[in-house]
Parts: C-alpha cells; structure tokens; sequence
C-alpha cells in the first residue's frame, strides 16, 4: 500500500484498531459502483481518530487504483476569504484527480495551480479543467465570488457524470466552513455563517457521495440540520476510545515506536488508566514529565498525572483549546457545578429539577434549563431521550481535564488524580492472575510486541525460559532488541527478522513469529532456519540462537525440523516468572 497523502499520525503502524469503523466504511464504499451509498458524516469529539481513519480511506483507494477517486479536503480554524477557498478547493480537488489518473502522488502533497491545471487540460484534451480554470479567472476579475464557489463545490460530481467516474469526497472539519470564511478580502466584517448550505444539492450525489467529520458534534449536528435538511448525510457515532485489546496494542506500538521501556505489566498499567484512548497513550508515551518511568507503577502514575494536571504537558496544551472553546459560553459557577456533576454520573440522565434538588441551586428550573442547552450546544453535555433530559458525556478522559480545571473553584478542593490512578492500579493487581491469562490469549494478535518488550526488560535469563528445545542455557544479558530487523543475504537479498535481541555475551536470539490458529507446517519452519543461516553468514562473529514463535503450534514434521536444528519453540509467552 502506497500512502500518497501523508497522514497526520506520522507512522502508519500507529493507527491501529478501529475494527468496526472501517468495516462499517468499507460497506459503504463497496455500494458508491452500485450507486447505492449515500453521503455520511462521522460524529466525534476531537483527538479521537476521524482525520486518521478518513486519512486511511483516502489512501487505500488511491492505491487500489479501482472504480473509485478519492478526493480530500480539510478546512481549517484559520479565517479565509471565499475566492481563496474556491480556488484551493478546485486546485486541491484537479490536482488530486490527476494524480489518481497519473498515478502520480506528487500533486497531492504540492496541488497544482490553476494555470497548470489549465495547461494539463489543454495537453490531455480535458476540456472540463480549461473551462473551468477560466470561469474561476473571469468570475474572480468581475467579483463573482459565489460563482467562483459553485465550480469549485460542483467540480467533483461533474467531473464523475462528465467521464464516468466514482469520486468519494472527503472533508475534514466540516462545521468550520460555517465559521471561519469570509466574503470581504480582510476577513473582517462578512463572515458567511451559511456555506454550508452550498452543498444542500450536491451531498444527495450518488456518483460522488460525500464523507464528512467534525470534532464538534453538537455544533455540526447544528450546522447540517439547518443547511443539509432532510437527513441528507447519514450519521456515524464514533467512540473515542479502543477496546481494551486494541488499547493495549497501540499502548506496545507507541512505545516500540519511541523506543520508550515499558513493561507487559506497565503496559496494561497505561492502557488502564488512559482508559485506552489512543490520544491519552501517545501522551503519556511521549511525555516530556522529567521524571518520566514506565516501567514501574509508581512511574506510569506519575506521568499520568503529569500529562493531566500541568499545564504545559501535551494532553492539558491540547485539550485547553478544545475546554476553552466550549466552556466560553458557560463561564458561571452554576453552569460548571452542573457540567462537572453530569460528567461524573453520565451513566444517567438528569432533569432540571432533579439537578435544582441534587445540587442545591438557587436558580429557577427554567434557568437551569437554559443553562442545559447552552451546554448542548457547546459540546460538553448531550440531550436524553426526553426534550428535559439531559446527560454529560460518557467520556472519561474529558472528565479528568474538567475535575482538574474546574473541581478546586466548585468544591474548594484539588482533586488527587494520584490517589484515583492507584486505587485503579490496586484493582489492577487484584486481577493479577485475570492478566496473566488476558495476555497469553492476547498473543495471537501482537506476539512480537510482547515477547520485545519482554526481552528488553527481563535481566540476565537464559532463552530457555521462553522456548522449549534451547540447548544453550547461558544467561544473556541483553543490550539490543530490534522488531522487524533486516539484512542482506549474500546474494543481496533483504531479509527481515520479526524479533532479534543482542546480548553482550556476543549471543544474538533470531525469533520468527506466526500469529495464525492454524498449526503451521514444515515448509515456514526450513525457510526460518535457512534465513538464520543466511544471517549467521553474515555475521560470522555471532553466536546464533534460533527461535520460533507459533501461536496455533505446529505440525510433526515441523516440531521434528526444529528439534533437529537446535531452533526453539513455544506457542505461547510466559509472562512475570521470577529471574
């Protein structure tokens, strides 16, 4: 897979999980051929993943090379006058369809121009781009803005009914098109609140059905309610969070990543308490906290506590915008006193009267109420099932940043993130034996991010402890573990190992990993012994110990090769045995 558009997340690899989302999107795509997909918005609170699952969309259509363009475009909080965000919508969309067609990613990081979109028309017979390209000229000479808008927001469906295509157009941050453009030059005075409503026709296309996010849900909920009536994009909840499982990935993958130490153990640790929201893992991973150690509770607490709690780590820079932006239309003790209350006990809904007697305010049901909606509004409650139910947001990590903003102004007390963090931890050990289990079954799905992490922090052990068959029982003291390691054969050709630890006993352990439940046979086990072969050539000064990993087990024939070529083999990982 190619990634044309560079993603946000950085590294690919990060981006894991997100199972029912992309199989919920891939559905949908597989129906736009059919002319059966209609347009879709995904709903969810910023750091959340949106921009990195449409990222991934973007990119393995354009690398599928089939029926369907992908088009992608993201509007940002910056102020733009509208002849400027017609022309860079057009270029972004002619510059992306020609390097679908080209197959060229060039123009994607860098679009072209409108008069190199012209002159590529004129030298490819494609008409559409030079008459377009001068109706934007002409229009913006004469002042004709909104015309200038409608070839731009019009572009993607004309050019899929023009030359029968599919085009899947995406953007980014929809409800900021609401908010941050202008029709004066200066960006000053004619803010135009209503753009949106620009795509009232074009959104119900079925040759190129849109895909669009927001970060702030109740605003966009607001925005497409007013300008894209008729539930003309269909909505997609998103959880912010991972499951558990996933959580705990990303937890390996981020620390494998920046070579960060974290034990299996202190792996769980931070997945637990950043309650598998991959934005509060890479916080925490990749904290700047001076004390920073995350291979031991009392260092995982810490830092946890850190990246909530002061204000320049990277989780509270990053979510003080996103407070501050909903929390300025709610600046009064009351408003926070019932927002930290609904945060807390959002397994419920509540009434203005309910909420009158609970908390003791001296306001009117009706001021409460009002109160609640402006909350709603500002994205930090939702309503309930009736038009006076109302219920904070089933968000965990949201509510930590409000009890640390806002808890000392109402309750008169600090909150002791520490003291939380540890009694989760303490359930955490309770269910000691519950996580050994939970790992070992987990190894089918990350076997080598767990037996590195477990080579890195293990001291002084021979490799017997891992793999049956070993008849070297030094005990090695590791120095280096790489994943996915490769070499060059010989011959010149690049080989890769999926785990490979350097002891300073000059001993290095080669470990091939399968993942599959099937038993594997005897042809992978040959292959893995003739690239340890090939590697120990390489490196004649090594002393090679050989290892191979099989979640599903093996076969006679390929237990009887390993046996006979000294290789080890476990179908499992043992995890917290004593040294």
């Amino acid at each position: 897979m190619q990634y044309p558009l560079p993603e946000r997340i950085g590294n690919p690899d990060l981006l894991v999980g997100r199972v029912y989302e992309f199989n919920l999107l891939e559905k949908w795509i597989a129906n736009i051929p059919k002319l059966l997909s209609k347009s879709r918005v995904i709903l969810a609170r910023r750091k959340s993943g949106k921009t990195a699952i449409v990222q991934r969309i973007f990119n393995r259509l354009w690398s599928a090379d089939g029926l369907i363009v992908p088009f992608y475009f993201s509007i940002p909080e910056t102020k733009k006058w509208l002849p400027e965000l017609a022309i860079e919508y057009y270029c972004a969309f002619a510059s992306q369809y020609i390097s679908f067609s080209e197959r060229d990613p060039a123009p994607i990081v860098k679009p072209f121009t409108i008069h190199e979109i012209r002159e590529y028309g004129v030298n490819n017979d494609i008409d559409y781009f030079v008459r377009d390209v001068d109706s934007l000229t002409t229009d913006l000479e004469l002042g004709h803005y909104s015309l200038m808008w409608k070839t731009a927001y019009t572009a993607p469906e004309c050019f899929a009914y023009i030359y029968n295509r599919r085009i899947l157009v995406i953007i980014d941050e929809f409800q900021n098109i609401t908010q941050y453009i202008y029709r004066d030059e200066a960006c000053e005075t004619a803010r135009d609140k209503t753009l949106a409503g620009s795509f009232h026709d074009v959104v119900e296309s079925k040759i190129a059905p849109m895909l669009v996010t927001g970060s702030y849900v109740g605003w966009l909920i607001e925005v497409i309610s007013k300008y894209l009536q008729a539930g003309r994009l269909k909505r997609q909840f998103m959880n912010p969070y991972l499951t558990p499982e996933e959580g705990l990935q990303a937890v390996y993958k981020y620390a494998e990543s920046l070579n960060e130490p974290i034990t299996n153990e202190t792996a769980e640790q931070i997945n637990t308490l950043c309650m598998s929201d991959p934005f509060f893992i890479s916080c925490v991973i990749q904290s700047e906290y001076k004390d920073k150690n995350l291979t031991t509770a009392e260092g995982v607490v810490n830092t946890t506590d850190y990246e909530i709690t002061d204000p320049s780590s990277e989780m509270s820079m990053n979510w003080a915008e996103y407070i501050d932006l909903t929390t300025d239309r709610i600046n009064e003790r009351y408003a926070k006193n019932m927002l930290l209350h609904l945060s807390k006990h959002a397994d419920r809904e509540w009434t203005p009267a309910e909420l009158k007697d609970e908390l003791q305010l001296n306001i009117s049901e009706k001021e409460i109420r009002k109160k609640l909606e402006i909350m709603v509004k500002a994205d930090v409650i939702v309503k309930g099932r009736a038009d006076i139910d109302f219920r904070g947001l089933q968000d965990g990590t949201i509510y930590l940043i409000l009890r640390n903003r806002f808890e000392k102004e109402i309750s008169g007390f600090a909150p002791q993130f520490k003291n939380d963090f540890n009694a989760e931890l303490e359930k955490l050990k309770k269910q000691r034996d519950s996580l050994k289990g939970r790992l070992n079954n987990l190894v089918g799905k990350f076997a080598e991010f767990q037996l590195f992490t477990d080579f890195r922090t293990r001291q002084r052990f021979p490799l017997s402890v891992y793999f049956d068959g070993v008849k070297d029982n030094t005990r090695l003291n590791i120095t280096e573990v790489r994943m996915r390691d490769k070499f060059q054969r010989a011959d010149g050709k690049e080989m890769e190992i999926d785990v490979r630890a350097d002891s300073s006993c000059g001993r290095t352990v080669l470990v091939e990993v399968k993942k599959t439940g099937e038993k594997i046979g005897i042809a992978p086990t040959r292959k893995f012994g003739e690239k340890a072969e090939a590697f120990a050539k390489r490196f004649p000064k090594k002393k090679i110990l050989p290892a191979f990993l099989s979640v599903g087990g093996f076969t006679g024939p390929a237990m009887r090769f390993c046996q006979s070529h000294s290789i080890g083999t476990a179908e499992k990982i043992q995890y917290f045995q004593k040294n």
